[in-house]
């Protein structure tokens, strides 16, 4: 009998085990935005244990299962989106070196919002991924059912996430949790494209 999964709020001092999954989500972007992935995984971990960004403490969640981090999500209301975007971008600066300045600025300007845009009345995953040993057993799921409590606790209307045109694993995924695509942006800087998806909450 299959253990289902438990999401609970993010602790302190779980860096560690946690910024190598949030580093999964980006698909391979926060190589380009960092330089490496032992960057990549340093800035997340900074950002985890700092107040204010899309990666702090108080936005993530985590999904337990088999007593282990499993999986985590950040999500925020849309309203703080920007504003935390605008503060990872500072905890990412003040973690690479110097010389890979301009590029992580390009990369962040690149993949801005340049196309379809969510409510502001929504809830917006900004991340959401499964360590790679526990796929396929209901953790992403979990993690989507546990955006959902949250946005009706807060009194919103719907749930917003994007993901990469090219993911169709994540797109299959989100489609049969009831998300509906809303719109896309084209590729840019060399990114591929994305997709923005909405579910509507009763």
């Amino acid at each position: 009998m299959h253990c289902k999964p438990r999401v609970r709020p993010y602790r302190a001092g779980e860096a560690a085990a946690v910024a190598p999954i949030l580093y999964e989500s980006s698909g391979g972007l926060y190589d380009r935005y960092a330089g490496s992935r032992k960057l990549a995984e340093r800035t997340i971990a900074r950002a985890l244990e700092r107040e204010g960004s899309t990666a702090s403490g108080q936005v993530v969640s985590v999904a337990e299962l088999d007593g282990e981090i499993a999986g985590a999500m950040a999500a925020m209301t849309f309203t703080e989106w920007t504003p935390r975007a605008h503060a990872f971008l500072r905890t990412t600066l003040r973690t690479i070196p110097p010389w890979r300045w301009p590029g992580a600025l390009r990369i962040y300007q690149a993949g801005g919002r340049s196309g379809a845009r969510p409510p502001d009345s929504c809830f917006y995953v900004d991340s959401l991924a499964t360590a790679e040993g526990f796929r396929r057993r209901g953790v992403a799921g979990a993690l989507l059912a546990h955006a959902e409590r949250r946005a009706l606790a807060l009194g919103l209307e719907s749930v917003a996430l994007d993901t990469w045109v090219s993911n169709h694993a994540a797109l299959a995924l989100y489609t049969r949790a009831g998300f509906k695509e809303l719109g896309r942006t084209g590729g840019r800087g060399g990114l591929p494209g994305g997709v923005l998806l909405l579910k509507e909450l009763a």
